[in-house]
């Protein structure tokens, strides 16, 4: 049986034979590819509508319409820079209005790396990583708040996407890892002004190693391009992917499933997080490494 299948199955046991998310409207940013589009596709199984945010729009137009040739009405896309304040206040309007006036989802995912040692880093490096993971993040929950700062007993939930490295840090992110560490406390922050009041829930997920273009072999030649026109390589060199201790590749020696995760995978604890299943959870950083920094 398929994952989403088993999903679905989950969803009509606790009398949600409409999904899980039925009625719902979710913002995902990021979500033309990769983990985003994973989660938006899963979204919509459950029920929502999901306004597809990515800086490419070719790519945000296909995940939507590959929702909406399986369930007609229920994507948009809506392209441009999350760093782009106007941007971020267009997709709150166009999330509202696909919605009939309400909001009740956003997941803060878009992001990438553009790594460097401490004593290099650029001011360039500096203050895109922030401006991507923190200052965006920040500014289109500030602009949704109409929509969430509401009582009509509706659910209201913001998962920010983190990493270990928002956690841990790591050697060469420390753009990255300050940038994601900001994340957990605008969570902590949103859970405790929105939800004594309007029921907000607020949680982070912090990913570990997940097959995406920010994993894979940097000789693969993905790049993103500023709204600057810097091109930024993206990926892990070959021979640190390369390194094996046995039979198992280095980069996963200490994850104790000894594999990374799938954008599937990623993709799912986001739903979970989003779902009634968790009700209760709220103002947490749920780490999803495959055991990994236990």
């Amino acid at each position: 049986m398929a994952p989403q299948d088993r999903l679905s199955q989950v969803s009509s046991h606790l009398n949600y034979p409409q999904g899980m998310l039925h009625g719902q409207v979710a913002i995902i940013t990021g979500s033309g590819q990769g983990i985003g589009a994973e989660a938006a596709r899963m979204f919509a199984n459950e029920g929502a509508k999901v306004v597809v945010a990515d800086l490419d729009n070719k790519k945000a137009e296909a995940v939507a319409k590959s929702i909406n040739d399986a369930s007609p009405g229920r994507a948009i896309a809506v392209a441009g820079d999350v760093t782009d304040s106007q941007y971020l206040k267009r997709v709150v309007q166009k999330a509202a209005e696909f919605g009939n006036g309400k909001i009740h989802i956003i997941v803060n995912n878009a992001g990438y790396t553009w790594d460097g040692v401490i004593h290099k880093l650029s001011d360039a490096q500096w203050e895109k990583m922030l401006a991507v993971h923190a200052t965006a993040p920040f500014k289109l929950v500030q602009a949704a708040a109409p929509y969430f700062r509401v009582k009509d007993g509706e659910p209201r939930v913001i998962v920010n996407i983190s990493s270990t490295s928002g956690i841990h840090g790591n050697a060469g992110q420390a753009n990255y890892a300050v940038g994601k560490a900001g994340m957990v406390g605008l969570t902590k922050t949103i859970a405790k002004e929105w939800g004594p009041q309007f029921g907000v829930r607020a949680n982070t997920i912090a990913f570990g190693f997940v097959l995406t273009r920010l994993t894979q072999a940097k000789e693969a030649g993905a790049f993103i391009t500023t709204p600057e026109g810097e091109k930024v390589a993206l990926g892990i060199p070959t021979s640190q992917l390369a390194n094996k201790v046995g039979e198992t590749t280095e980069q996963y020696v200490d994850i104790p499933l000894r594999r990374p995760a799938s954008p599937t995978e990623a993709a799912r604890s986001i739903l979970g997080v989003v779902s009634p299943l968790f009700s209760y959870v709220n103002g947490q950083t749920i780490m999803v490494t495959g055991g990994r920094n236990m």
